[in-house]
């Protein structure tokens, strides 16, 4: 029968999918998600997406607008005209990614990985193929079937630096951005972007060049975490992918083509200049995960002598001092990377923790909400449950907790515990499901099942005989004694006997009320 059903649900999902020709390779496909779909898909998820990659890097907008530049370039002679952008995002990580719709994103980590113009072309180009070939989309499509059913608001986070955090819609394009191509997507990527170079004239070879120093890379130890991390995580560069770029450039027969070496070192310079500052930033941040803070905040104050503009630096510092409870301290730190960068949600949710802890719920409550305008994570709405709580406002505490809930990470599980202990006494059936069974000896008792991470106490059952609107009448209400832990069952005698097992369907049993047993 489960197999008649899958067959059923494909069907459907087929039906709902319409024949069209890809506009890359020029293949018949079945098609799920529309191109309205794919545009607002990638309208909407790039502000956010950006922001839990680390943001917008705004240090050099003349770096940034270099960048987009040489993107329109390429997109201009891409196989489908989409509203294409690119930002530079301002992470140490070597990595880049495209979102459904032409929404593209390199990472200031990668910009000096690369020596010319032409690589920076070729990273370039591979993502507008898998935005243009819709490898995104098929992506999502392919999560249709084998999830049997479709899409939605999100779908599960995986990884990267803030993406654990996020919830609600904006987990769709954490999704996105952390997704594996398959070998025929990344195939066609560099195919069809090295086609691009040399349309736009560009070298081709660069992309030669590019995939052999990812490989080279890839195998080294001092690049291989890093690398894994970015660009090896989600586009594994291979010896056979160099291998076919290197027939793909015999059969391009490009001859010459743009390199852009001192233009592209000429862009880059201030860029470089600041690499020691962000150098120490990360030594920092690992000073500090190792509770060596004397040394993270040496480290932030080099970062800052050497790049005083860049807010994440104060960032650190700040954390530093939150860390050894020192919150005024932390709120002046705070304060400086927001004066320095006021679009990055971290800033927000890190002033707004503190602001809480200084007991100040009017001043959280404003900066929290801010780092939910600009990315919904689990922290912000876990902390801001908390404000509420202490302010007294239990429906929007408990909404507030919920929403965080849906992550899976410490905050999330934090939240769903607040939300359990503020929930469960006026809602004590949603946790502590229960059923009547008769005995062989013809007893008739109830079962209690704990579905929570708590141990529950005062537990009370009501058990009555079912009406025909479905009420239960004629109620007497029962105890369960002592604790019922997490996961156990709890059986109670109701002194009830039944002649058949029949007779079972005339009763039926509600959980009354239960509170969180709080073990010393």
């Amino acid at each position: 029968m489960r197999a008649w059903r899958y067959v059923l649900l494909i069907a459907g999902l087929l039906g709902l999918a319409g024949c069209s020709i890809n506009p890359v390779t020029g293949k018949d496909e079945l098609a799920f998600i529309s191109q309205s779909q794919e545009l607002d898909i990638g309208k909407k998820q790039y502000a956010p997406s950006r922001q839990m990659q680390g943001g917008d890097y705004n240090l050099d907008p003349e770096l940034s607008r270099y960048v987009s530049q040489v993107g329109q370039r390429l997109a201009a002679v891409s196989d489908r005209k989409l509203p294409y952008e690119f930002t530079v995002v301002n992470d140490s990580t070597p990595n880049a990614w495209a979102l459904p719709g032409g929404k593209i994103a390199v990472n200031r980590g990668l910009l000096l990985e690369l020596e010319s113009e032409a690589e920076l072309a070729a990273v370039l180009s591979h993502e507008i193929v898998h935005a243009a070939a819709r490898h995104g989309a098929q992506g999502m499509e392919r999560g249709l079937l084998l999830q049997g059913a479709v899409l939605v608001a999100g779908m599960a986070v995986q990884r990267s630096d803030y993406s654990r955090m996020v919830v609600g819609a904006a987990s769709t394009g954490a999704n996105l951005i952390n997704q594996r191509y398959s070998r025929s997507a990344e195939s066609e990527a560099d195919h069809y972007g090295m086609l691009y170079m040399v349309r736009a004239s560009y070298n081709p070879a660069a992309a030669v060049k590019l995939q052999e120093t990812f490989v080279r890379m890839s195998k080294s130890r001092k690049h291989k975490q890093e690398w894994f991390a970015g660009l090896v995580a989600s586009h594994p560069p291979s010896e056979e992918r160099v291998r076919q770029n290197r027939e793909t450039l015999r059969k391009l027969g490009a001859k010459g083509g743009d390199w852009g070496r001192a233009r592209y070192q000429r862009m880059l310079a201030r860029l470089k200049k600041s690499k020691p500052a962000y150098d120490a930033l990360e030594k920092g941040l690992k000073a500090l995960q190792d509770d060596d803070e004397q040394q993270a905040q040496k480290l932030a104050n080099r970062a800052i002598t050497i790049e005083p503009r860049e807010a994440l630096f104060y960032s650190l510092l700040g954390d530093v001092r939150y860390k050894q409870e020192r919150y005024r301290k932390a709120l002046k730190h705070y304060n400086q990377a927001l004066d320095r960068n006021s679009g990055f949600f971290r800033y927000y949710l890190e002033r707004g923790v503190t602001w809480e802890k200084l007991h100040k719920s009017g001043k959280a409550r404003k900066d929290l909400k801010k780092s939910v305008e600009l990315l919904p994570t689990a922290m912000a709405y876990n902390a801001l449950g908390r404000v509420e709580l202490v302010s007294g406002h239990r429906k929007q505490a408990k909404a507030y907790f919920a929403q965080a809930a849906g992550s899976r990470s410490p905050a999330g599980a934090e939240a769903a515990t607040a939300l359990v202990r503020l929930d469960l006494p006026d809602n004590p059936g949603r946790y502590l499901p229960t059923h009547l069974q008769r005995l062989k000896s013809g007893e008739m008792i109830a079962v209690v099942q704990n579905q929570t991470r708590m141990p529950v106490r005062n537990v009370g059952v009501g058990v009555g005989l079912r009406s025909p609107g479905g009420r239960l009448s004629n109620m007497t209400r029962h105890s369960v004694w002592g604790i019922i832990r997490p996961g156990e069952v709890a059986r109670i005698r109701l002194g009830i006997r039944l002649d058949n097992p029949k007779q079972l369907r005339q009763y039926g049993a509600v959980v009354l009320g239960a509170d969180i047993a709080d073990e010393k």
